[in-house]
C-alpha cells in the first residue's frame, strides 16, 4: 500500500513509518496542513493517516475540502482528543475511523488494513490468477497451494500487478506505488524485482513484459 502519514511530533512519526515500511508499506510524510495538501495533489494515496491538531490547524478543514470535491480516500485521524463530541466531530466531517493517542502501534496497522480494503472495492482480499493467490489480508502468495516467501517489497509489486491483472502496469505506476518520496530506488529496480518474481513463482511465467510500457500478470500464452 502506499500510505500518507500526517503527523507533527517528530519522534512518534517516524516510530510510526518505521513500523509501515517494516509491513512493506510506501510511507510519504508531512508534518502540517501545507505539505499534506502538496503530497495528496499529487500522488494517490490508499489511506491516509492524519493527525488532528497540526502547526498550521486544524485538520478538519483539510477533510472537509476533500470530501466536498468527492475526493474518497480512506483517511484515519489521529487525535489526543478524547470526548465523544470530538470523536463525532471528526467523523461528521469525514473521517473514516478515529483512534486516540496513545494507542497500540498492532491496532494502527490494523485499522489501516480495514481501511485500504474498504476504499478498495475492486480489490478481492485474495486475489487469484490461475493458479496464483495473493491474500492482501495476510500478504502471503501462494502457487498450487505452495506459500512463497517474498520480501516486501516483491509482495508489494506483484499486489499491484494482480489488482490491475490484465493490463500493462507502467513502470513508473510501480515505482510511484511501491516506492515512497524518502526512497532513492535504482533505475532498474523494477527488473531486478520482477526478475526475482519470476524466478520465484515458477513456470509457466505470469508476468508478462510489454514492451514500451511495463509489465502485465496475465496467464494467457503470448507465444
Amino acid at each position: 500500500m502506499r500510505l500518507l502519514l500526517v503527523e507533527d511530533h517528530a519522534e512518534l512519526r517516524a516510530a510510526i513509518a518505521r513500523r509501515l515500511r517494516a509491513e512493506g508499506n510506501s510511507v510519504d510524510e508531512a508534518d502540517n496542513l501545507r505539505d499534506t495538501r502538496i503530497h495528496l495533489h499529487g500522488a494517490h494515496y490508499d489511506v491516509v493517516v492524519l493527525d488532528r491538531l497540526l502547526p498550521d490547524g486544524d485538520s478538519i478543514t483539510l477533510l472537509q475540502e476533500l470530501r466536498a470535491v468527492a475526493n474518497r480516500t480512506p483517511i484515519l485521524l489521529l487525535t489526543a482528543r478524547d470526548r465523544i463530541e470530538d470523536r463525532v466531530d471528526g467523523l461528521e466531517s469525514g473521517a473514516d475511523d478515529y483512534l486516540v493517542k496513545p494507542f497500540a502501534m498492532d491496532e494502527l496497522l490494523a485499522r489501516i488494513g480495514v481501511l485500504a480494503r474498504r476504499g478498495a472495492p475492486l480489490r478481492d482480499v485474495i486475489l487469484k490468477l490461475a493458479d496464483l493467490e495473493v491474500d492482501s489480508g495476510r500478504h502471503e502468495v501462494r502457487r498450487n497451494g505452495v506459500l512463497i516467501p517474498l520480501r516486501p517489497k516483491e509482495y508489494a509489486v506483484l499486489e499491484l500487478l494482480a489488482v490491475r491483472q490484465g493490463r500493462a502496469v507502467p513502470s513508473n505506476d510501480i515505482l510511484e506505488y511501491c516506492w515512497d518520496t524518502r526512497e532513492s530506488p535504482a533505475s532498474n529496480v523494477e527488473e531486478t524485482i520482477i526478475s526475482a518474481l519470476r524466478r520465484k513463482l515458477g513456470s509457466p511465467q505470469l508476468i508478462k513484459t510489454v514492451r514500451g510500457v511495463g509489465y502485465k500478470l496475465d496467464e494467457a500464452d503470448e507465444s
